[in-house]
């Protein structure tokens, strides 16, 4: 007699292949959220390729006629931004020279921070690392004052070493805990070994640590790039006239005006400024996800 075994089923995944209540409920969530950042993501599209007498039509949510690059190429290289009237390419560059030095210099000392506050300890270490947490919290507006009289004073206020520091000094706190967090799930035996094995401070930091930190420097590097570049305050009053970011001049392109307002123009130079972060969310997203996951599982 031959007994015929059926495989067990657990409730949980009979229900898993049904629409539950909640989980269609949180489809037309998702898909609300996504609509909601896409609309005007897409109307801000399609108007940059738009003309002028197809915009006054009224048909925003239409796609264009025919494309038209005349706006992107106009941002670009021509709009006044105040008095010159160069284009968004001068503060393009002008983002580069900040965001590239600031990024490194602050990643670069945050891990460092995070490695010295987690495995070395150095007496007072408890006291900086909460020094370090209150200024994260701080606001931007109530620092911007005593940063303007200290940078005046050191003779680099309006210049580009002074928004570099500026940028390095505000992301200092956020990148120390970072890597203070991911450091703390490393195996403590691994610094022992290396130290048994007389590996100084410098050498355990860079040939051990930031390899084994690579999942957070790549979140850190995607926050940093972000945050710098979209940043506006502290690129309009630190930078000064000869260093605008792109932020500033995108401000200034939508904010002079001479006659009509050439809403085409304004679309475009909106994307092109928006092109950076755009691209490293789209390219770097799931390294993102997972920088964060390995961080939260490590610690």
């Amino acid at each position: 007699m031959i007994t015929r075994i059926t495989p067990f089923k657990s409730p949980v995944s009979q229900r898993g292949r049904g629409l539950s209540i909640g989980r269609i409920g949180i489809y037309a969530f998702l898909f609300g959220a996504a609509l909601f950042f896409l609309i005007p993501l897409y109307v801000m599209l399609t108007t940059s390729f738009k003309s002028m007498d197809e915009i006054r039509g009224g048909s925003i949510f239409f796609l264009p006629s025919r494309l038209d690059f005349s706006s992107w190429i106009q941002a670009w290289s021509s709009a006044c931004t105040g008095v010159n009237c160069e284009g968004l390419r001068v503060g393009f560059w002008n983002s580069v020279m900040i965001v590239v030095p600031s990024t490194v210099s602050s990643i670069f000392l945050g891990a460092l921070n995070g490695y010295a506050l987690s495995f070395w300890r150095p007496r007072g270490a408890t006291i900086v690392f909460g020094i370090l947490m209150v200024g994260a919290f701080i606001p931007v507006q109530v620092m911007i004052y005593p940063l303007v009289k200290i940078l005046a004073y050191m003779g680099i206020f309006s210049s580009l070493y002074g928004i570099i520091l500026v940028h390095v000094v505000f992301s200092m706190p956020i990148m120390t805990l970072l890597f203070y967090g991911y450091y703390k799930g490393i195996p403590r035996e691994l610094f022992n070994a290396a130290r048994i094995d007389g590996i100084g401070f410098w050498r355990i930091f860079l040939h051990m640590m930031l390899p084994m930190a690579k999942p957070m420097l790549i979140v850190a590097g995607i926050m940093q790039i972000t945050g710098i570049w979209n940043d506006y305050i502290l690129g309009l009053i630190f930078a000064g006239a000869d260093h605008l970011p792109m932020t500033v001049q995108l401000n200034n392109i939508i904010n002079t005006t001479t006659g009509e307002r050439l809403y085409n123009l304004n679309m475009a130079a909106t994307m092109i400024t928006s092109c950076v972060p755009l691209l490293i969310y789209f390219v770097s997203g799931r390294w993102f996800v997972r920088g964060i996951t390995a961080g939260a599982i490590k610690g």
